[in-house]
C-alpha cells in the first residue's frame, strides 16, 4: 500500500514537471526588462486548435493560429507608450523604468489564463528569454483585453493578488461592480453607454423595427441585455435576436449559425436596420452569406466597437452589397506618433527578436516592411486608449517612487499601485483625465460611417457626449440613412392612434380613428388624448378646437319671426293707444275703463319689451332683467283686469249688503299698487338672494350660454302669482259674463285670462323638458300668446268698433242695449217662474240700472218693467 502511494506520489510530480518545463520553456510573446514589469494580453491570434475531449494526455497550452494584425497593433502600442514613458522625465528623474511581457490570449480564455499563470510568478534566469542574469520579476499591474468574456475571467484570477487590470476595449457592464472585480480598471465607457447611444440613434430616425446579432458571451449577452432595456424605454421592437457561437475554432458549428442568421434576415423583409455586437471575421462570414441572396444592400448594419473600425471585411465584399455601416467607436487623440514609431520599425534588429510577434508578423509579408507597416497604421482605433493605459501606470509609479526606493525587487506591491491608481491624474496632449468611482475613463464615441472612397474606409460624422446624451454631428451628408425606413407597421398620420394586438410587438399595430371629442397631434401616438370640456375636435381628428358659442341669436330665423312679432305687438300699442286717447269720451272707451286701458297698454309695452332681453348672448344683467320685467309688467297689466272684474262683479252682485261693503273697498288704484307691490317684493327678494346669472353649459359639439333663473322656486313663485291673479280675474269675469252683448267686458276679460292660463300651463312642462339655445323662445312664444290674448280680447274689438261701427259708440245706441237687455232678462225671469217676486224684480232692475259698462254720469234710471205675464 505505502509503495503505491509513492508510485502515484511520483506520478503527479513528473507530471507537474512536465507542464511547468511546457509552460516556461515555451514563451512566445514580447519582453522588455525593467524595475517595474506591466503585463500586455492581447488577441494576436484568433483561433486555437480545438482538443479532442476524449483524449486524455498531459494539459498542455493550446495552438493558436490565424494571425490578427489588430491585436499585433494593440501590443506595439503598449510598447510604444512604455518606451515613451521611459522617456519622459517623470520617470527619467527618477531612474526608474517599465518593463514589459506581452502574452497572446489568443482570443482564448483558457490560453489567457496559461497566461496569467506565468506573469504572476517570478521566473528563474533559466526561463528567461533574455541574456540577463537577473530573475525576470512578476508583473504589478496588466493591461488587456479587448474581451469581456477573457477580462472577466483574468479579473478574478487577479483578485487573489490585487493586481490592478487596465483594459482598453472590454466593456461589459459587469466589469463595472467594483464589488466583484475591486481590481478591474478601464479606460473605455460601458456598454451601457453605447447601447443607450445606439437606442438615441435609432429612435431620432425613427428606426423601430429591429433585429440584433451577438457572439454567445458575457459581453454579447450583457450587450445584449442592456440594448434590450433601452429599446423597451423608448418605444423600440426588436424582430429577431441572433446568437452566434463564440469560439472560431469550430467552423462547421459557426457556418450553420451564419446560415441560420442569413435566413432570419432575409425572412424580416422589413427589418432594414440590424445592430450588431459581433466579432469582425464572423460578420465577413454573414455578410458573405447575404450578399448571394441580394438582402443586404438596403439595410443599415450598427457596428459597436467591436467591428466598427474592421476594414479588412471589405476584401471579400462590396460596400454596395452590404449596405451602409454605421459604427461607434470609442473616441481617440493624435496617434500621429505612433504611426511614426511604426514607419521606423526595424523588423530585423536585435529588439525585434524580443518580440515573437512581431518576427510572426514581418515573415507573412516576405521581408517586405513597406506593406507590412501600412498594413498595421490601418488598426489604430484603440491605440490612445492604451497609451491611456500605461500613462496611467506610469503616473502612479512616479508617484509611489518619489517617496521610496524602486530600485528593489518587489518594491511596490500591486495592491499599492492600484490604491494610488484610483487617485492618480494624468495628463495627455494637455487634457487631464482620472478614473471615476467605477474605475472607468469615459470619452464618448465617434460615430463613423463606412465610406468605399474614404483613404481610411470611414468618415467621421458624429460625436456622442455621454454626460449629456446628444449626439454632435459634423457632416450632414446622410440622405441615404435618412431614406431609411424600418418599421413594423406604417405610420400612423394625427388624427389616429396605434392598436396592439394581442400578444404582438407593440411595434406592429393598426391605425385607429380617435373618436368624437378626441385628437392626437402626432405621428404614431400610442392612445388619443381628450378634449378638454371646452373644445371639440376637428374632422381629422388631429387637433382640438374651441367649441362654437351657441344661443338664441339674433339673426336666427325664428328669432326674427318673434321679434317681429314684439315690434308689431309694441305698434299696435301705440296705434290702440292713439286711438283710445282721440276717442277717450266715448261710451266704449268709457266702458273699457277709460285710464286703465292706457295702464294696460303701458303694461303690455313693458311685456313685448321684455322679448328682447332673451334673444342675443345672454350676459348677467340680461338674465336679471328679463324676467323682471315680463314679471312686473304683466302682473300691472293682470292688475288692471282685475280691477276691472271686480268691477263687473259689483255690478253683478245682488247681495245688496255685499254689494255695499266691497263698493266702499272698491279703490281702483289702490288695489292695482298692492297687487303689483306683492310682486316687486317677490323680484326684490329673487333678484337679491337668488340672483339669475350667465352660465357656459358644455355640450358634445357647441358650449351653450343660457340663463340659469338661480332659483326654480322664486321663478315659479312669480309666474304662480301672476297666475293667481289671472285666475281671480277669471272667476270674476265667468260670474259676469251674460251683461250686455255689445260691451260685455267680463265675455272677453274671460276668453284673455283662459287664453294666458293655457299658454302658461303648456309653458310649464316644455319649460322643463326643452334644454339648448331655443330654450328662451319658449318662454318668448308664451309672452306673445298672453300679450296677443289680452290685446284681441280686450281692445280688437272695441277699435273695430270705433272705427267701422260708429253708430253703436254713441249714448243712446248704448241706453238702448241696456234697454234691450234688461227687458230680455225679465222675460226670461217671468217664463222660468210664471210670476216673479216684486223683491227679486227690484233687485234685477237695480243690477241693469247700474252696470258695470256704463259711466256713472251716463247711467240711465230704472227702466219701466212691464211685469204683467
Amino acid at each position: 500500500m505505502a509503495r503505491l502511494d509513492l508510485t502515484i506520489l511520483l506520478l503527479m510530480l513528473s507530471v507537474q514537471l512536465e507542464v511547468t518545463d511546457a509552460s516556461l520553456t515555451q514563451f512566445h510573446g514580447a519582453t522588455a526588462p525593467g524595475d517595474i514589469i506591466i503585463g500586455g494580453l492581447f488577441p494576436i491570434h484568433e483561433v486555437v486548435t480545438a482538443v479532442n475531449s476524449t483524449s486524455f494526455s498531459p494539459p498542455q497550452r493550446p495552438t493558436c493560429s490565424r494571425f490578427y494584425t489588430k491585436g499585433l497593433n494593440q501590443a506595439l502600442a503598449m510598447i510604444h507608450a512604455v518606451e515613451m514613458a521611459n522617456r519622459s522625465p517623470m520617470l527619467s528623474n527618477l531612474n526608474i523604468t517599465l518593463g514589459y511581457r506581452i502574452y497572446d490570449s489568443c482570443s482564448d480564455v483558457t490560453t489567457a489564463l496559461w497566461a496569467i499563470q506565468d506573469l504572476t510568478r517570478p521566473l528563474s534566469d533559466c526561463d528567461s528569454t533574455t541574456n540577463s542574469s537577473q530573475p525576470v520579476l512578476p508583473i504589478t499591474a496588466l493591461i488587456g483585453t479587448t474581451s469581456s468574456e477573457i477580462s472577466i475571467t483574468v479579473a478574478r484570477e487577479l483578485n487573489l493578488l490585487l493586481i490592478p487590470q487596465i483594459s482598453y476595449g472590454s466593456t461589459a457592464t459587469i466589469l463595472s461592480d467594483k464589488s466583484r472585480f475591486p481590481a478591474f480598471m478601464r479606460t473605455v465607457p460601458t456598454d451601457e453607454y453605447q447601447t443607450h447611444a445606439m437606442v438615441k440613434l435609432l429612435k431620432d430616425n425613427k428606426w423601430t423595427w429591429v433585429g440584433i446579432i451577438i457572439t454567445d458571451g458575457d459581453y454579447g449577452r450583457s450587450a445584449m441585455e442592456s440594448f434590450l432595456y433601452h429599446t423597451e424605454t423608448e418605444g423600440i421592437c426588436v424582430a429577431f435576436k441572433a446568437i452566434l457561437p463564440d469560439s472560431l475554432a469550430n467552423q462547421q458549428k459557426l457556418d450553420t449559425y451564419i446560415n441560420k442568421t442569413v435566413d432570419i434576415i432575409e425572412k424580416n423583409t422589413k427589418v432594414n436596420v440590424v445592430v450588431s455586437f459581433a466579432k469582425s471575421s464572423q460578420m465577413k462570414l454573414l455578410f458573405k452569406g447575404l450578399q448571394s441572396k441580394n438582402v443586404a444592400s438596403k439595410k443599415v448594419w450598427v457596428a459597436s466597437d467591436n467591428w466598427s473600425t474592421a476594414k479588412d471585411i471589405l476584401k471579400d465584399v462590396k460596400l454596395s452589397d452590404i449596405g451602409t455601416v454605421l459604427g461607434f467607436t470609442f473616441k481617440s487623440g493624435n496617434v500621429t506618433p505612433f504611426h511614426q514609431y511604426l514607419k521606423d520599425l526595424q523588423f530585423e534588429s536585435e529588439d525585434a527578436m524580443n518580440n515573437s510577434f512581431l518576427v510572426e508578423y514581418f515573415k507573412s509579408y516576405t521581408g517586405n516592411a513597406t506593406s507590412a507597416v501600412q498594413e498595421l497604421i490601418m488598426y489604430s482605433d484603440l491605440v490612445f486608449n492604451i497609451q491611456m493605459a500605461v500613462s496611467a501606470i506610469a503616473n502612479a509609479v512616479a508617484e509611489l517612487c518619489r517617496i521610496r526606493q524602486c530600485k528593489t525587487p518587489t518594491a511596490i506591491q500591486p495592491w499599492e499601485l492600484r490604491r494610488q491608481l484610483w487617485n492618480v491624474t494624468f495628463e495627455k496632449e494637455g487634457v487631464m483625465y482620472n478614473f471615476d468611482e467605477n474605475g472607468d475613463i469615459n470619452l464618448g464615441y465617434d460615430i463613423l460611417l463606412w465610406d468605399g472612397h474614404e483613404s481610411e474606409g470611414y468618415i467621421k460624422i458624429a460625436e456622442y457626449n455621454p454626460s449629456y446624451s446628444n449626439f454632435t454631428f459634423t457632416t450632414k451628408n446622410l440622405s441615404d440613412v435618412k431614406s431609411v425606413v424600418s418599421k413594423c407597421s406604417e405610420s400612423c398620420q394625427p388624427g389616429e392612434y396605434k392598436k396592439t394586438a394581442l400578444g404582438q410587438h407593440t411595434c406592429c399595430y393598426e391605425c385607429l380613428t380617435c373618436a368624437e371629442n378626441q385628437y392626437s397631434n402626432r405621428t404614431d401616438a400610442d392612445s388619443c388624448s381628450q378634449c378638454d370640456s371646452n373644445s371639440i375636435s376637428n374632422d381629422n381628428r388631429s387637433q382640438c378646437s374651441l367649441k362654437p358659442y351657441e344661443y338664441f341669436e339674433w339673426n336666427s330665423g325664428f328669432a326674427i319671426v318673434l321679434l317681429t312679432l314684439a315690434a308689431f305687438g309694441v305698434l299696435l300699442l301705440f296705434l290702440m293707444s292713439a286711438l283710445f286717447f282721440w276717442q277717450r269720451h266715448s261710451p266704449v272707451v268709457k266702458a273699457a275703463g277709460g285710464p286703465l286701458c292706457h295702464l294696460i297698454l303701458f303694461s303690455l309695452l313693458g311685456s313685448f319689451v321684455s322679448v328682447v332681453f332673451f334673444v342675443g348672448k345672454p350676459s348677467d344683467e340680461t338674465c336679471r332683467v328679463r324676467q323682471v320685467i315680463f314679471g312686473l309688467s304683466f302682473t300691472l297689466c293682470v292688475s288692471c283686469i282685475l280691477v276691472k272684474s271686480l268691477k263687473i262683479l259689483l255690478a253683478f252682485q245682488m247681495n245688496l249688503e255685499v254689494k255695499e261693503l266691497l263698493d266702499r273697498l272698491y279703490k281702483p288704484y289702490v288695489i292695482i299698487c298692492l297687487c303689483t307691490g306683492v310682486q316687486i317684493i317677490i323680484c326684490t327678494v329673487w333678484l337679491t338672494l337668488y340672483t339669475p346669472f350667465n352660465k357656459f353649459v358644455s355640450q358634445p359639439e357647441v358650449i351653450l350660454l343660457e340663463c340659469k333663473e338661480g332659483s326654480n322656486v322664486m321663478f315659479g313663485l312669480m309666474l304662480g302669482y301672476i297666475a293667481l291673479l289671472a285666475l281671480i280675474c277669471f272667476t270674476f269675469a265667468f260670474k259676469g259674463r251674460k251683461l250686455p252683448q255689445k260691451y260685455n267686458e267680463a265675455k272677453f276679460i274671460t276668453f284673455g285670462m283662459l287664453i294666458y292660463l293655457m299658454a302658461w300651463v303648456i309653458f310649464i312642462p316644455v319649460h322643463a323638458t326643452t334644454s339648448g339655445k331655443y330654450l328662451p323662445a319658449v318662454e318668448v312664444v308664451v309672452i306673445l300668446i298672453s300679450n296677443y290674448g289680452i290685446l284681441s280680447c280686450h281692445f280688437l274689438q272695441k277699435c273695430y268698433i270705433i272705427i267701422y261701427k260708429k253708430e253703436h259708440n254713441t249714448k243712446d245706441a248704448f241706453m238702448k242695449n241696456v234697454y234691450e237687455y234688461a227687458r230680455k232678462s225679465a222675460e226670461n225671469i217671468r217664463g222660468l217662474s210664471g210670476t216673479e217676486p216684486q223683491s227679486k224684480m227690484e233687485n234685477s232692475a237695480y243690477i241693469i240700472s247700474n252696470p258695470s259698462l256704463v259711466p256713472e254720469e251716463e247711467q240711465v234710471s230704472e227702466p219701466k218693467l212691464d211685469t204683467t205675464p
